[in-house]
C-alpha cells in the first residue's frame, strides 16, 4: 500500500494521540474510539488513545450504566446483568491501544505527540452530564505540534444556543476542524467564522473494523437498541414482529416488551448481534450507524437527547425516511423494516468516505 505523503511523514516523525470518550460504557463510544484509532493506524501512523482518567467521571459513568432508565430504577436481576455488561467493557478497554493513564484535569501529563485528534463523539457537548466543558477536549494543555478534530459533535447543545467566546477562542486554536453533524457545523461556524468539514463517524468511515461474524440464532430476529422508546413505536414494532414471525432482542438495555433481553452483552457481542439481525429498531445514533454499516433495514425514533445527531445523520445521507413518527403508516413501517437503505444512500456514504479521507490527508499534513 502506498501511503499519502502526509502520512508517510507523520509515520516517520512521531505519533498521534486520539482524544475521545473511550471509557464510556456505551457501545457507540467504544466502537467509534476503536475504529478511529485503528483507522489512523491503517493509514500507516502510530496512533493511540489518550487514556484520561477521572474518579469523579468514572463514578458518574458507572452509576448511569447501572441505572440507565432513571427515574425508573433497574430491578435486582437487571442490576446483575448491567454489572456483567460493565465488566465486559472493562475487559474490552484493556485491549485498546492506549497511552499511559493520566488525570483528566492534567492534560499536560498526557505526553508529547506530533498531532492530537480530538473526536469523534460528543466531545464538545456543553450539556453532557459529566464531560461537559472539560478544557482538555478543546485542546487546552495538550503537548502537540498539530491539533485537529475528527467528527467532533456538540451533541444536544443546540446551534441556537451558540458558543461562549471563551470556548470559541479555543476552537480557533485548532489547525483543522471537522464535525459529524450539521448542528455542530453551525456552532463552529458561528463561533469562529470557519466552515468546518462534515465527515463520517469513524464506524462508517472504517466499517471493516466494526463488522463481525453474525451471532448464530435459531430464529430470525430484529435488534431493539435503546431505552425509553415511545409507546406508539412499541406497538408498531410488536405488530410487525407478530405478523412476520420475527423475534425481538433487546440489546444492552432493558425493554420488557421484547421477546429476549440481552442486557449484559459486551462490545464484541453487540457487533455480532447487529451483524446477524434482520432489522434494527433504535433511538440511538450508533444504532443507525451499525444498521447502515451492516446493510440492515432500520427505523429510528430519536430521543430529545439524541435528536440532533440522528436528524443530521439521516439528512446528510438522504435517509430521512428512516426516522419514523406516530404518524407513520403501518405499510410504510413494514417497508422500512423489510428493505435496506437505497443505493443512493450507499452512494452518499461512499462520497462522504472519500471526503473524510481527503480531510484527514490535509489535516495531518
Amino acid at each position: 500500500m502506498t501511503l499519502p505523503a502526509c502520512c508517510r511523514a507523520m509515520a516517520q516523525s512521531g505519533s498521534i494521540g486520539v482524544l475521545t470518550f473511550h471509557r464510556c460504557i456505551n457501545y457507540g463510544s467504544y466502537w467509534q474510539a476503536r475504529c478511529l484509532v485503528e483507522g489512523l493506524q491503517q493509514r500507516g501512523v502510530q496512533a493511540e488513545l489518550l487514556d484520561h482518567d477521572s474518579p469523579e467521571v468514572n463514578l458518574a459513568e458507572w452509576r448511569c450504566s447501572l441505572q440507565p432508565g432513571l427515574p425508573e430504577r433497574s430491578s435486582r436481576p437487571e442490576l446483575k446483568k448491567y454489572k456483567r455488561k460493565a465488566r465486559r467493557f472493562f475487559d474490552a478497554w484493556d485491549h485498546l491501544p492506549r497511552s499511559r493513564a493520566f488525570p483528566l484535569e492534567s492534560p499536560e501529563a498526557a505526553g508529547s505527540y506530533d498531532a492530537v485528534v480530538v473526536g469523534s463523539d460528543e466531545v464538545w457537548n456543553f450539556r453532557h452530564p459529566w464531560y461537559r466543558a472539560k478544557p482538555i477536549f478543546f485542546g487546552s494543555g495538550l503537548q502537540t505540534e498539530r491539533l485537529v478534530s475528527y467528527a467532533a459533535s456538540f451533541g444536544n447543545h443546540d446551534a441556537d444556543d451558540g458558543v461562549h467566546p471563551h470556548w470559541a477562542e479555543r476552537l480557533r486554536r485548532f489547525d483543522a476542524i471537522s464535525v459529524r453533524d450539521a448542528n455542530s457545523r453551525s456552532l463552529v461556524k458561528g463561533a469562529t467564522g470557519l466552515d468546518p468539514a462534515v465527515v463520517l463517524d469513524p464506524c462508517l468511515q472504517w466499517p471493516d473494523f466494526a463488522r463481525a461474524e453474525p451471532m448464530p440464532a435459531e430464529h430470525p430476529y430484529a435488534v431493539v437498541y435503546g431505552h425509553g422508546l415511545p409507546w406508539w413505536l412499541v406497538q408498531q414494532v410488536r405488530r410487525w414482529a407478530d405478523e412476520t414471525g420475527t423475534r425481538l432482542i433487546s440489546l444492552g438495555y432493558s425493554n420488557e416488551w421484547t421477546h429476549e433481553q440481552r442486557i449484559d452483552e459486551g462490545p464484541m457481542e453487540f457487533a455480532r448481534w447487529m451483524a446477524g439481525a434482520n432489522a434494527v429498531v433504535t433511538n440511538f445514533f450508533h444504532g443507525c450507524v451499525f444498521a447502515l454499516l451492516n446493510g440492515k433495514p432500520f427505523v429510528a425514533s430519536p430521543s430529545d437527547y439524541r435528536f440532533n445527531k440522528i436528524r443530521d445523520l439521516t439528512a446528510k445521507l438522504h435517509a430521512t425516511d428512516r426516522v419514523v413518527t406516530d404518524g407513520t403508516q403501518s405499510a410504510e413501517f413494514d417497508r422500512l423494516m423489510a428493505e435496506p437503505v437505497s443505493e443512493a444512500v450507499e452512494a452518499n456514504i461512499r462520497s462522504y468516505r472519500a471526503r473524510s479521507q481527503d480531510y484527514l490527508d490535509a489535516a495531518l499534513s
